[in-house]
């Protein structure tokens, strides 16, 4: 059985890159980081539980890419770059063979988007992982969700509902084939965070957020914190893949308030519409105009032909779902 000490060294424990912030890492009481000049922190942290928010048996791999990028799509929210994050990580066992393919999924992530691994904490207990990451952007142009202002377009980056969909099966709420299944699944298990689409809207965009509990709740946390109201246009949200082959009320449904998507919701103004665009074909995601920030208070839902609809359900919350 491998001890505590054994576990970080195997797994986690890796020589800084050339460009590090850090300059003290994994094995010390705390790590030591240096920002860039000028720039502000950014710092957001998540925990996953087991039987929560991933099944029991989930594929080690699989989450552990999910569970920084999590914390990545955080920290895309923001247009903050990422730099480096902390690990807490309870364990029911030290298990060689759940933990190599674990530490492969996240960090082959973290390489991706130069994010080191700086510290944190092992122990026993039920799988509970917990990240803290770190970003900087520069001052004035982080993406707040209180900066949300009337007549701003809605946008969305990629797809909405498959996460949701991939859920729905696994939980025998619907029928999807093998191969739907197989296709859907990847966006539940493996997201995306979009952080070169967040950067890229720096000085574009004005509010943002990342989509994780459904985007009619999420949406809702930038007219609260902006004091604004909002018309979105369900027929106007991008379906997935999978899910645009599913009946109407089911693709409204899903889109609107499916979770899991760690898309951008974002809201920019109209004269930004072509930059917004070229910012998204530089990050290489497609983005969708979905309505409009408004003065009068409140989330008003519209059909293609402009008909008002109820919001059937509320979004996922973490003490009523």
């Amino acid at each position: 059985m491998l001890s505590e000490f054994e576990l970080i060294a195997r797994y986690f424990q890796r020589p800084p890159a050339p460009d590090s912030r850090t300059a003290l890492g994994v094995g010390d009481d705390c790590a030591l980081m240096t920002p860039a000049p000028g720039m502000q922190l950014a710092i957001s942290s998540d925990m996953l539980v087991s039987g929560r928010h991933f099944f029991a048996d989930a594929d080690p791999q699989a989450l552990g890419h999910k569970c920084l990028a999590v914390n990545l799509s955080d920290l895309a929210a923001m247009g903050a770059q990422p730099i480096a994050f902390t690990l807490a990580l309870a364990l029911p066992e030290a298990d060689p063979a759940w933990l190599a393919p674990f530490s492969a999924g996240m960090l082959a992530l973290a390489d991706r988007h130069g994010c080191e691994l700086i510290g944190g904490d092992t122990t026993r207990g039920p799988l509970t992982i917990s990240i803290t990451i770190f970003g900087e952007v520069p001052p004035q142009q982080s993406l707040r969700r209180d900066a949300a202002r009337a007549g701003d377009d809605i946008w969305v980056s990629g797809s909405l509902g498959d996460a949701r969909l991939a859920l729905a099966a696994y939980r025998n709420e619907l029928t999807l084939s093998d191969t739907e299944l197989l296709r859907a699944a990847p966006r539940m298990h493996e997201p995306t965070p979009r952080v070169e689409l967040g950067v890229a809207l720096r000085g574009i965009a004005h509010a943002a957020i990342d989509i994780s509990d459904g985007l009619a709740g999420d949406l809702g946390h930038i007219l609260s914190r902006s004091g604004v109201g909002a018309t979105l246009q369900v027929d106007a949200l991008p379906p997935g893949n999978v899910l645009q082959q599913r009946e109407l009320d089911l693709r409204r449904r899903f889109t609107l308030t499916g979770g899991d998507d760690y898309e951008l919701c974002f809201t920019a103004p109209v004269r930004q519409r072509d930059a917004i665009q070229k910012a998204a074909h530089a990050a290489g995601v497609e983005v969708a105009r979905v309505g409009s920030i408004e003065a009068a208070a409140g989330l008003r839902i519209v059909d293609a032909n402009g008909q008002a609809m109820p919001l059937a359900q509320d979004s996922f919350d973490h003490f009523r779902s």
